[in-house]
């Protein structure tokens, strides 16, 4: 088996080469090096299985000479952040809807057998029903939104009309190891810890009742095995949620990241928490359901939040501080 990983030297798709390279297979990692770090990828460059192409996913021959001889692609490469697409809309645009297009066009061409991609909670937009349920979606409250719900409209489209299996994962605030702490952008659990380690009061946008289905890293991995292995027929051209299933609010996050750093350096406790106003393009409260996986895919979670966050919390105190 070969698998394409685009973003492969990123946060997501730099655990995925990892796992599926320890489970033997032969894995290309596909990167511009945009937002992905050579360093995530560093310990993989010496095994046999793995290949690294220097590409960008908005040059159709650098998506055309990835996907040569791959069975699977897993597409992890998008430009991320809401904030970030607000200020800059058209290279988010360029990059995930362009480069998806690119990507799902190279990998037809090819005859990949599967297409898994990174969809995004961000399409439930402006829908107040909790829990989010694939087949009801708002209105986008961000250009990132709208690219990534423009990425499913056109795998459908592939599924439809050329037979290309597609299966899009909406995910949910993803964290945990390798996920950077530092820039404009970055996610807020690493962001926060690292605010902690240096002595710093973290920011909260709101009064942090806002609520996210915080999702650790390891689901993520098995819900994109499950996505790309699995035989079961009504598991192709679909969407489904990846996430835990339960949410927390930002204030809650923040107490039990006080709570698992303060077990590491007990000043941490006394560090005070600032509030600022609320973000534009953030939405309230995400929480998904994810019957649809367990039932089509047999997804199975096995860290809560918590208990991934204590596992995160570790690696960042062990190789950040």
């Amino acid at each position: 088996m070969k698998i394409l990983i685009t973003g492969g030297a990123g946060f997501i798709g730099s655990n995925l080469c990892e796992y599926f390279l320890a489970q033997g297979k032969e894995v290309v990692c596909l990167d511009n090096f945009s937002t992905g770090y050579r360093h995530n990828i560093a310990p993989l460059l010496t095994n046999e299985k793995f290949s690294l192409i220097e590409g960008d996913i908005r040059n159709i021959e650098d998506c055309k000479i990835a996907v040569t001889g791959v069975d699977y692609v897993l597409h992890e490469a998008a430009l991320g952040s809401v904030p970030r697409s607000i200020s800059d809309p058209i290279t988010t645009n360029e990059v995930n809807v362009s480069g998806f297009l690119n990507m799902l066009t190279a990998a037809r061409d090819a005859g990949v057998k599967r297409f898994v991609y990174a969809a995004s909670s961000s399409t439930y937009g402006d829908s107040e029903s909790l829990p989010k349920v694939e087949d009801s979606i708002g209105k986008p409250l961000s250009p990132y939104a709208i690219t990534k719900y423009v990425n499913e409209l056109y795998a459908e489209i592939f599924s439809r009309i050329y037979g290309l299996e597609t299966i899009g994962l909406r995910y949910f605030n993803v964290f945990g190891r390798k996920q950077d702490p530092n820039g404009a952008y970055a996610a807020v659990i690493p962001k926060f810890v690292m605010h902690f380690m240096k002595g710093e009061s973290p920011i909260i946008h709101g009064d942090g009742m806002y609520s996210r289905d915080f999702t650790y890293i390891d689901n993520v991995i098995q819900m994109n095995e499950l996505a790309m292995t699995s035989q079961n027929p009504l598991a192709v051209n679909t969407i489904y949620n990846t996430a835990f299933g339960d949410r927390t609010t930002l204030n809650d996050m923040v107490f039990y990241l006080k709570k698992y750093l303060s077990e590491l350096d007990s000043s941490i406790a006394d560090i005070e928490i600032i509030h600022g106003p609320n973000r534009a393009g953030d939405i309230p409260h995400s929480l998904a359901s994810i019957e649809k996986a367990k039932t089509i895919l047999n997804y199975n979670p096995k860290y809560s939040f918590q208990d991934g966050l204590k596992e995160a919390v570790n690696w960042y105190w062990e190789n950040l501080k």
